[in-house]
């Protein structure tokens, strides 16, 4: 055998090696991520998405949960490639089986369908490091740039808000601050044509960058384009769907809801606590460790309501607690309940009074008013503290809520949201 010979023959072993390990490793991956059981209340649709799947067939075997793919036509049998969406609905409770097969020919796995009368979710108390990327650069304010020769000149006033959304420079799309100032700086002194996103809507201004005494070229805007914090998480499904902080997280300087792309939990270490007084809410101060090996899941809303997405197997494994039956605004009352937090490095079931609740309140995120009762936690933090929105509110052995605000003068007392505000996300 010559070397030629040789080296093809190793080229082909090392491809069919090549393709093997990549079979069997996205095979195994797309096992993990697809789970083996899902929990689904009697008569509501519920919506799946499992991107590791791709070309798959998804067969139910039973005429009590139907199966959609978006065209509103109910099936037992559907057809979804990667990124798809389906939905699942239980006529009636039991449990049944969905099966999968790739390319329509292979199975892959049983998945077991639990259709129950009531919904139920782990409340969990525990605080998390948040990172959001916003859609967009976002437009903090516009402001004076001093121009060649001292002169002073504002570009931007007048065209830009705060509040905006830069979507794309000259049409070129823009993924982060940094995309911008390379953009304007190529740009240089020419006019200029921004996609802005507006309060919903899409329009194009025209700004005119100026030279800066420095060489460098200005729009004289103040931007943004991540925001980062902590809060407590809510709330964790049977379906690994969280909800936490049970209020949007807005921008420190606009006051507006982030409109985000993206986002992710990390985990955090709380080092301090600053105890509330009259006229000045407490907080939490800590650290938040980023990086793949602090993932805990993906942020996909940010909204008034709270923060929604899918934990992964790392933060359910560390989870601790039963779920228990959610309870909806008619079962909330005035009276005791409890919240569950880990501000003190332990999770615990800290005492309040549920002193008011506002059935009909146009404020989805101030659904009651609480206060704090249990000495420990006045004595820890002085009530609640800035950091503490999201604690799960217990009430009966119930799921209601989640603390969301603190009384500026009272540190004891705070607003309180309805848990099923949260879980029409």
């Amino acid at each position: 055998m010559t070397g030629r010979e040789k080296f093809h023959k190793r080229i082909v072993i090392l491809f069919w090696a090549s393709l093997i390990f990549c079979i069997g490793f996205t095979w195994y991956y797309a096992g993990r991520m697809v789970p083996d059981r899902l929990s689904i209340v009697e008569n509501e649709e519920e919506i799946f998405h499992f991107p590791a799947l791709f070309d798959t067939t998804i067969h139910s075997e039973s005429e009590e949960v139907v199966l959609g793919n978006g065209s509103n036509i109910p099936a037992n049998e559907i057809h979804i490639t990667s990124g798809d969406s389906f939905s699942i609905c239980g006529k009636n409770q039991g449990s049944y089986k969905l099966g999968m097969k790739l390319f329509g020919l292979i199975k892959f796995k049983d998945i077991q369908v639990d259709v129950v009368d009531e919904r139920y979710a782990v409340p969990c108390g525990l605080p998390v490091g948040i990172y959001l990327k916003s859609k967009g650069v976002m437009v903090i304010g516009t402001g004076e740039v001093i121009k060649k020769g001292g002169e002073a000149a504002e570009p931007a006033a007048g065209i830009l808000r705060s509040g905006d959304y830069i979507e794309a420079f000259n049409g070129q799309p823009l993924d982060n601050k940094e995309a911008l100032i390379q953009q304007v700086n190529q740009n240089k002194e020419q006019d200029a044509v921004l996609t802005v996103r507006r309060e919903g809507e899409e329009i194009d201004v025209k700004v005119n960058p100026v030279c800066t005494e420095e060489g460098d070229y200005k729009l004289g805007a103040w931007v943004r384009d991540d925001t980062q914090g902590i809060g407590t998480m809510t709330y964790v499904d049977l379906n690994g769907h969280f909800g936490a902080l049970g209020h949007g997280i807005s921008d420190s300087d606009t006051g507006n809801v982030v409109e985000i792309a993206k986002g992710n939990l990390y985990d955090t270490e709380i080092l301090g606590i600053n105890k509330g007084s009259v006229g000045n809410p407490g907080v939490m101060s800590g650290v938040i460790y980023y990086g793949p090996g602090s993932l805990l899941g993906d942020i996909e809303s940010n909204t008034d309501e709270g923060i929604f997405g899918t934990v992964n197997q790392r933060f359910t494994k560390g989870l601790t607690g039963e779920a228990i039956e959610i309870g909806y605004r008619q079962d909330v009352h005035k009276g005791k309940a409890v919240i569950r937090s880990s501000v003190s490095g332990e999770l615990k079931d800290y005492e309040i009074e549920i002193q008011k609740v506002d059935y009909s309140s146009t404020h989805k995120s101030k659904g009651m008013v609480i206060k704090v009762t249990d000495q420990s936690l006045i004595d820890l933090t002085g009530g609640i503290v800035q950091g503490m929105s999201g604690s799960p509110i217990i009430q009966d052995g119930k799921l209601v809520g989640a603390v969301t605000h603190v009384f500026i003068q009272d540190s004891t007392k705070g607003y309180g949201i309805f848990i099923e505000n949260m879980l029409e996300h």
